[in-house]
């Protein structure tokens, strides 16, 4: 039988230190993640369990648990050069903006819309980045013509062509990526950027796209 992993006796300080970075939720999104899971083995939860709630594999979790055992909270913490926060490439950020615009359910998980904190961790999980903060990824989205509010009333439409639309924009995400050729009458890769933005569901009546976030 495999050894049982799990991390060392923690002491109160520590236990005190791993909540706070869990429940303030904000800054890295790896911190946060491996604060997660240090908690969650601290908590006498076997390797299994938590890769299942964390959406994540057995040897990653095993990794965690491994370098707190060895480093301390040394090994939470995500290692940028120089310090300062990632940033994206082009193909990087077309796919999180493609990402964003998907549903939970078109990557079988268990909820219906994405909050910030569920996509930053999903991003860091799928690979898509290294590392990106919430306050990081709602400004991306921004930057990118799709303000978080946008996202989540999108996900909930009733409109009956929402299929069609949604699978429009991922289409064109994909040619402009060069992981697709348009069909016979579409627009050219270099058409493409302006005819993305308007394929996005129109902002609710009397209400821009992004107001919300301008207000906020």
């Amino acid at each position: 039988m495999a050894e049982r992993v799990a991390v060392r006796d923690i002491t109160n300080e520590e236990g005190r230190k791993l909540l706070s970075i869990v429940r303030r939720g904000s800054g890295s999104v790896v911190r946060w993640r491996r604060a997660q899971i240090v908690l969650w083995s601290a908590q006498r939860m076997d390797v299994p369990a938590i890769a299942k709630i964390a959406f994540t594999s057995e040897d990653r979790v095993r990794e965690v648990i491994h370098n707190f055992n060895a480093d301390g909270f040394d090994s939470l913490a995500a290692r940028y050069s120089g310090g300062r926060p990632p940033k994206f490439t082009l193909p990087e950020r077309r796919e999180i903006k493609k990402v964003a615009l998907s549903r939970p359910v078109d990557h079988n998980l268990p909820f219906s819309t994405w909050s910030l904190s569920k996509l930053a961790e999903f991003l860091v999980a799928e690979g898509v980045v290294d590392d990106i903060s919430h306050e990081g990824l709602r400004v991306l989205l921004r930057e990118e013509g799709v303000s978080f509010q946008v996202i989540k009333t999108y996900k909930q439409s009733t409109d009956p062509d929402f299929e069609a639309k949604k699978n429009r924009v991922l289409e064109l995400c994909e040619i402009a990526d060069g992981k697709a050729k348009p069909k016979k009458g579409q627009p050219h890769r270099r058409h493409l950027h302006g005819r993305v933005r308007t394929a996005e569901p129109p902002a609710p009546p009397g209400q821009a796209v992004g107001a919300e976030d301008r207000q906020g």
